[in-house]
């Protein structure tokens, strides 16, 4: 739908619902924008959101705590509003939109990243244990896609509670990323990130971690 473009795993076919769903939430994002045109192109955190929709509030709220725009947390809202939607009809849902990751499953899941060019690329994944809360992982890539960053990690990966700030904090977290040896201080600034519960950087063949996070091998 438009620039939506949500795979979505259940437990039943959903799509007529998720189709309604989509639409309900980007209406609220649109209208909003038609109000603050602003909201769509600023690069700092918006802070005049009293009185909005969940959904706007919860995109300002993650772009303060990482210091970017509220676009910034647009796909990992739109992801994590539609999904917890869907576990009114199913006990289990991964929404994944553009690389940015809500879900909540009974049984581990296998994340794999994808980061271009780099040596590492689907070669590793993130293995997350089942929770009793859904959990978002969101990716940001300064190589890889069209969205707007300001760094050249190949893939920064960011675990949350919350899909906006994950989304938020991926692309804060890249933007700092301008070499290799920026790695170890990108993550160290992510860390003051709070409500991220782990970070993977990846540049060409090197890697840093941070947090609680599990890599596998994916071959």
């Amino acid at each position: 739908m438009k620039e939506t473009d949500l795979y979505i795993h259940a437990t039943k076919q959903l799509s007529g619902i998720t189709k309604e769903l989509i639409f309900q939430h980007r209406r609220f994002i649109e209208r909003y924008i038609e109000l603050f045109p602003e909201f769509s192109t600023t690069l700092v955190p918006w802070y005049n959101s009293i009185g909005a929709p969940k959904i706007i509030q919860n995109m300002a709220k993650a772009s303060i705590k990482a210091g970017v725009g509220p676009m910034a947390a647009v796909a990992g809202a739109i992801a994590e509003e539609v999904g917890n939607d869907l576990l009114s009809y199913t006990d289990e849902v991964i929404v994944e939109n553009g690389g940015d990751i809500f879900l909540k499953t009974n049984n581990p899941v296998t994340i794999g990243i994808f980061s271009g060019k780099s040596a590492l690329s689907l070669r590793i994944g993130l293995q997350l244990e089942p929770e009793n809360h859904p959990v978002s992982v969101c990716t940001s890539s300064g190589t890889v896609g069209h969205s707007l960053s300001f760094g050249k990690a190949d893939a920064v990966c960011v675990i949350s509670d919350s899909c906006p700030l994950a989304d938020a904090a991926a692309t804060s977290i890249c933007n700092y990323v301008k070499s290799i040896n920026e790695i170890e201080e990108a993550i160290n600034y992510g860390k003051t990130i709070k409500g991220i519960i782990g970070i993977v950087v990846i540049m060409r063949d090197k890697i840093g971690l941070w947090g609680r996070i599990k890599i596998v091998p994916l071959n």
